[in-house]
């Protein structure tokens, strides 16, 4: 397998984008959820894709949109880290782990202190995230187990801020929040 790059997304990565999405969650509910996010208050620019480097392929995605967490003295705009997505031939190959590291390490200079995502624990924990509730952060819905809810700190981290993580109306509509039975 060739070496992967991990760059910005640009304009023109956007249908693959989707189709990458669509085949690493088995149907569209997720890139629907992505088509809407793109169209949303909440939508930061901030997506970067997977390319191979010999073929050019983009084998996978991931975006960050804005959220806030509702602190006792103020509202703190925050980073959602929502969806991550690889092509089935490519997932347990690092090609996640090195997509998630290399686009934080391009989020420098943004000013907002954390990085918040739902995700699998003994995954993310390996690249620094942390259960958000020991930083003293509460989930957006009961739905979301304790170890997934996770968070990531940023150089702009203060840590005195608590307080409850808010979603995106986006994620709300989608209804893409936690676990359904």
């Amino acid at each position: 397998m060739s070496e992967v790059v991990v760059r910005p997304e640009e304009t023109g990565d956007v249908d693959t984008t989707r189709r990458v999405v669509t085949e690493a969650f088995g149907g569209e509910e997720v890139s629907q959820l992505l088509d809407a996010m793109r169209a949303d208050h909440a939508w930061l620019g901030l997506s970067f894709v997977a390319v191979e480097q010999d073929t050019g392929e983009v084998i996978a995605h991931l975006s960050f949109t804005r959220g806030w967490v509702d602190a006792p003295d103020r509202l703190v705009e925050v980073l959602v880290l929502s969806p991550v997505s690889v092509r089935p031939h490519r997932q347990r190959c690092g090609v996640g782990r090195a997509l998630v590291h290399q686009s934080l390490e391009l989020l420098t200079g943004r000013p907002e202190p954390l990085v918040f995502l739902e995700g699998d624990p003994a995954f993310y924990r390996r690249l620094g995230f942390v259960a958000a509730g020991t930083w003293g952060f509460t989930s957006p819905s009961v739905r979301i187990p304790e170890q997934a809810f996770q968070a990531w700190q940023r150089p702009t981290y203060d840590a005195t801020l608590t307080g409850a993580l808010i979603y995106p109306d986006v994620f709300w509509r989608h209804d893409a929040v936690g676990l359904r039975p």
